[in-house]
């Protein structure tokens, strides 16, 4: 099994706002035209979801091998016949397509395994019953062997009593952006780490039983600038990551 560095040593968590009532039109074309084509053109799929607090939020995750790959791939795929055939129906569905975080996994051993569970074949519509959290950290500076000791000995330890190990750990990507057609936020720092729980009920206990113990996040407040940030995640049916 290749290591997660060598698959993914670059992500983008992609945020999109869509018009109202359009999330399922987009998921539909998504799922049916641009999963296979994009991997297709040297890029990695790794998870669709709905946002469950925003009806109106479609997030994704691709993965790329490093940033020259990037953005040899998204040339190849946003100039290749796919995107041209389908890109007027997918930014119809589109407010703002530019809420993109550029990541990389804290050390290679904290990146997300490759190949994961086998993404269902086209056509799927059986939804997967877990459900996916990630947790922003907004830092005042970029993070450093500090944050990350803290995290694995104070806070870590924490989310696994709570039902909640971290399934990958993430930084700020600070790399110039290799394919700027596809802008990406700029001037963050940012320290994430991405949970997957077998369904929902599991998650509503993880959050009662976190917010009966709210000192878990203490340990990080020194780095922070901002609240953390928690997006509840449902796979789509096609999704790799479930």
């Amino acid at each position: 099994m290749p290591s997660p560095s060598a698959c993914c040593s670059v992500l983008e968590l992609r945020q999109y706002t869509l018009h109202p009532g359009q999330r399922e039109a987009l998921l539909s074309l998504f799922e049916r035209a641009f999963v296979e084509s994009q991997e297709a053109a040297g890029m990695h799929l790794i998870g669709q979801f709905r946002d469950e607090d925003r009806p109106d939020r479609f997030v994704w995750l691709r993965g790329f091998r490093d940033m020259a790959s990037r953005r040899d791939a998204l040339s190849a795929f946003y100039g290749g016949p796919v995107w041209k055939e389908h890109r007027n129906a997918a930014n119809a569905t589109m407010v703002d397509s530019d809420n993109v975080l550029l990541l990389r996994p804290v050390r290679p051993d904290t990146g997300l395994v490759h190949p994961g569970t086998p993404r269902p074949p086209p056509g799927a519509v059986a939804r997967p019953d877990s459900r996916v959290e990630v947790t922003l950290c907004y830092l005042k500076a970029p993070a450093d062997e500090a944050l990350t000791a803290s995290f694995k000995q104070h806070v870590r330890p924490v989310l696994e009593e709570l039902g909640a190990t971290p399934r990958a750990l993430f930084q700020t990507e600070s790399a110039e952006n290799t394919f700027p057609a596809l802008p990406v936020r700029r001037g963050e720092h940012v320290f994430a780490w991405l949970t997957v729980f077998p369904d929902a009920g599991h998650h509503r206990e993880h959050l009662r039983r976190r917010a009966a113990s709210k000192a878990w996040a203490e340990p990080l407040q020194p780095w922070l600038s901002a609240p953390l940030e928690h997006l509840t995640l449902s796979p789509t049916a096609r999704s790799e990551l479930r």
